[in-house]
């Protein structure tokens, strides 16, 4: 696996900036293009998400010769998770990429990869990804909506715990915090077992929420706490890696359709390629990050997983968990993990 140097990744971070800076992060319009198509996401325009996206849009217009003009909407520009969502099951946005878990919303079984300490580290969750499970769950996207997922889902990351009131040591230390959660079943029923109060909120707003305190606390990757800059309205960061996170690149289904044979070759390809790039980037800056954010302020603390592990089998979050999504989903799932319940 590869690796990004920090100036380098800084150097790329600072090109994506004066970009957005100039107004909507998009391709180059080209005035003869027969496809102008829409791609979304909730990411700051600094994040590797973008950064591979605007590459990505880029090698799309030149291998279809102008024939495709992508254009990138990062940061929420076209409305929340959900109402993306929305646009993308209405054509109104041809393509959008999301987590799972909140795909889960629409898709019960596109949650499974979220299980709360299901994977142990990333040879697992790729092992699962681009095997049986990723194949599974695609399946289900595209016979239970207007959309289909991209075989290679991108990174977000093992996602941490930051709050504004105390370190999270242990699973009792999350006892009656109010935490932000993205709008999922899971993620809720996750620290509901852990006794906390975890409220639905749309990333959009995540960071005024923590600043006026209607949430003390919120879980994402380290990429997202730095880019989305959390570590200002935040204290404490937890490693807890509670659950792994990932974005399918979801595509609406009739406008994939319209596009000749010769150029659904040109874009899979060319998202599938940009997905394994971001994978590296967003690993590699997931790595720096500590040391980075304890500059800024922010207070680290390790946990062990096994506790948290325990926790949740005693409330009964993977027997529950299991029931609902059924024998056939929970065998491929702990076909990589081992065994959870």
């Amino acid at each position: 696996m590869g690796n990004i140097s920090r100036r380098h990744f800084l150097k790329t971070v600072s090109a994506a900036s004066a970009v957005a800076a100039s107004g909507l992060y998009a391709t180059q319009a080209h005035a003869a293009a027969e496809f102008t198509l829409k791609f979304a996401n909730n990411l700051p325009v600094t994040h590797p998400m973008n950064i591979r996206a605007k590459e990505m849009a880029t090698k799309i217009g030149a291998e279809s010769k102008g024939r495709i003009d992508m254009q990138i909407y990062p940061n929420s520009q076209l409305g929340t998770d959900t109402d993306m969502l929305s646009q993308i099951r209405a054509g109104a946005i041809d393509y959008f990429m999301l987590s799972p878990l909140i795909l889960g919303t629409l898709v019960s079984d596109a949650q499974i990869s979220g299980i709360g300490f299901a994977f142990k580290d990333y040879s697992q969750v790729w092992a699962a990804m681009d095997g049986d499970l990723g194949a599974y769950v695609r399946k289900q996207i595209a016979a239970k909506s207007t959309m289909f997922a991209f075989e290679k889902i991108w990174d977000n990351g093992y996602r941490q715990i930051t709050n504004s009131s105390r370190p999270i040591n242990k699973p009792e230390d999350l006892k009656g915090m109010k935490l932000r959660v993205p709008p999922s079943p899971l993620w809720t029923s996750m620290f509901r077992a852990f006794d906390a109060a975890p409220t639905s909120i749309n990333f959009a707003e995540v960071y005024s929420a923590l600043q006026t305190r209607i949430v003390e606390g919120q879980e994402n990757p380290l990429a997202i706490i730095s880019t989305a800059k959390l570590y200002e309205v935040q204290k404490y960061c937890s490693v807890t890696n509670h659950m792994w996170d990932g974005f399918w690149c979801l595509g609406n289904k009739k406008s994939f359709e319209k596009l000749p044979k010769d150029l659904q070759d040109i874009v899979t390809r060319n998202v599938n390629a940009a997905g394994m790039l971001q994978r590296v980037d967003t690993k590699a800056l997931n790595d720096s990050l500590v040391a980075d954010m304890k500059t800024k302020g922010l207070q680290f603390n390790d946990t062990s997983n096994e506790a948290f592990r325990t926790k949740l089998r005693s409330a009964g979050f993977y027997a529950d968990w299991h029931k609902k999504f059924g024998e056939e989903a929970w065998a491929v799932l702990e076909k990589y993990t081992g065994k959870l319940v």
